[in-house]
């Protein structure tokens, strides 16, 4: 550790090994005072090993990983890390700096453009310091605020309240919205979308492709390789089943 400086606990998001490594690296030359607290390839993963371990004081992820967009994790208003995106395009800058990043660096980075993002969280780091203001807007910008849903059903749109929907599923690239009397509507909108708006109580991402609320479960049992499979209702088109990685954290969401 440098002794000017303290401590920086630092998460890496980066499916590919050697550039991995040529990160971890490139850090440890333009900042000897941080540590790498952890390391995912997945955003499965990495959802995981956030929800189960303190806050890092900095991420530094990829966008595109091995299993979608790292930007799906900010649907997650429990996040609250400041983040340094890493990529090799830069068509995803917008978002990038909706999902709290304080840089966006292109690849291969270089080492005065990563110390560059290292000193600016180090300045907003003292800046806000101990901001009771900060954390007062940060806890009301992550409050939930959907109430409804809007939907196609045939030639018209429905107002589905949140209340009323028992999942969300994404089939064939196209989102719907499953109410519990076993309607469903076609959405326009991503599911990292809607989940970012939506009481983290009540739904939970069980995979990809489901985002069910609490009520629509019936049961759950082993699915082998320490997987859930769901039963919810109405019942669902397919198996439902929670990764591996997953289950600990839905298991405790479930429990609440």
């Amino acid at each position: 550790m440098n002794g000017l400086s303290p401590r920086l606990s630092v998460f890496i998001a980066e499916d590919e090994a050697p550039a991995r490594a040529r990160l971890v690296e490139t850090l440890r030359r333009v900042a000897p005072h941080a540590e790498v607290a952890g390391w995912a390839a997945s955003v499965l993963d990495a959802a995981d090993w956030l929800a189960h371990h303190p806050p890092p004081d900095l991420l530094l992820l990829d966008i595109q990983l091995a299993d979608g967009l790292s930007l799906e994790l900010f649907a997650d208003a429990g996040i609250a890390s400041p983040v340094v995106f890493t990529t090799a395009h830069d068509e995803f800058v917008l978002q990038a700096f909706r999902a709290q990043a304080i840089d966006y660096l292109l690849k291969p980075i270089q080492d005065d453009a990563l110390a560059a993002a290292i000193a600016k969280h180090a300045r907003l780091a003292r800046h806000f310091a101990g901001s009771d203001a900060l954390l007062g807007l940060r806890a009301r910008l992550a409050a939930p605020q959907r109430l409804r849903v809007v939907g196609r059903k045939g030639a018209h749109f429905v107002a589905l309240p949140i209340e009323q929907v028992a999942y969300f599923v994404t089939a064939d690239k196209l989102g719907f919205a499953v109410a519990t009397d076993g309607t469903r509507c076609l959405l326009d909108t991503p599911l990292a979308e809607l989940e970012a708006g939506l009481d983290p109580a009540r739904f939970f991402r069980v995979n990809r492709q489901y985002l069910v609320s609490a009520p629509a479960i019936v049961r759950f049992g082993p699915a082998g390789k320490g997987r859930l499979a769901l039963a919810l209702a109405p019942r669902a088109d397919g198996e439902v089943v929670v990764s591996q990685e997953r289950a600990a954290a839905f298991r405790e969401w479930l429990a609440q």
